[in-house]
């Protein structure tokens, strides 16, 4: 059976932060955490739009530090979006300019007006659901997207191939972290590829086999 949604991963910014493409069978998308930090780059991911006259019908974020938030401005401009973040993800989103000046890495940050999703809604394109799971401890409001139809779930970085996100910075909580991995990641089938914030994707099998951080070995 054709899977519902083809995932496509740009890697953008100096911070390497993977940008996803949703695509269905109706060439309608979905841009999830888009990290595009120069021009190049957004011209980058909107001629893979164009050139494959792609609909885009949703700009989803799984939580707001800068670097998932770097092209929110762009795309919401281009395609007439708002982002849909996660309530407690608010003030990430209103903080993530000035951490961009912290970092050194000033960006025009979007301003408009958001819609928000929580546990237990549900998100996506017509009859391809994508489930919302609340998965905070890298951020307050880090959600993440399963598609249970393809078994494929778009973690942010709550966990990564080997290693889980970092919980040094504000609103962070190693703890949390490691409680949102066991009860809800973890409990998802053991062949889910989990498409992560950062690096190459690994399974939800594979992490609880030997992941050092949260392993259930």
């Amino acid at each position: 059976m054709r899977n519902h949604y083809q995932v496509h991963v740009f890697t953008f910014s100096p911070i390497q932060e993977n940008t996803y493409v949703l695509v269905n069978q109706k060439k309608q998308a979905i841009i999830i955490d888009p990290g595009c930090y120069s021009r190049i780059e957004e011209q980058q991911l909107e001629k893979f739009i164009v050139d494959r006259e792609l609909d885009v019908r949703l700009l989803l974020n799984t939580h707001c530090h800068l670097d998932h938030v770097f092209g929110n401005r762009f795309v919401a401009a281009r395609w007439n979006l708002q982002p849909f973040i996660h309530p407690e993800e608010k003030p990430v989103l209103d903080y993530a300019p000035v951490a961009g000046l912290m970092w050194n890495l000033p960006f025009d940050a979007y301003s408009g007006d958001v819609n928000y999703l929580e546990e237990g809604d549900s998100t996506g394109l017509e009859d391809e659901p994508l489930e919302v799971i609340h998965a905070p401890g890298h951020s307050p409001g880090s959600i993440c997207f399963y598609s249970r139809n393809d078994g494929f779930l778009i973690g942010g970085d709550v966990l990564f191939r080997g290693s889980v996100g970092r919980t040094d910075l504000p609103g962070g909580n190693f703890n949390i972290l490691e409680k949102s991995i066991r009860e809800k990641l973890y409990r998802l089938p053991d062949e889910t590829i989990v498409y992560s914030g950062h690096g190459s994707s690994t399974t939800i099998g594979a992490e609880k086999k030997s992941n050092p951080y949260v392993s259930l070995s």
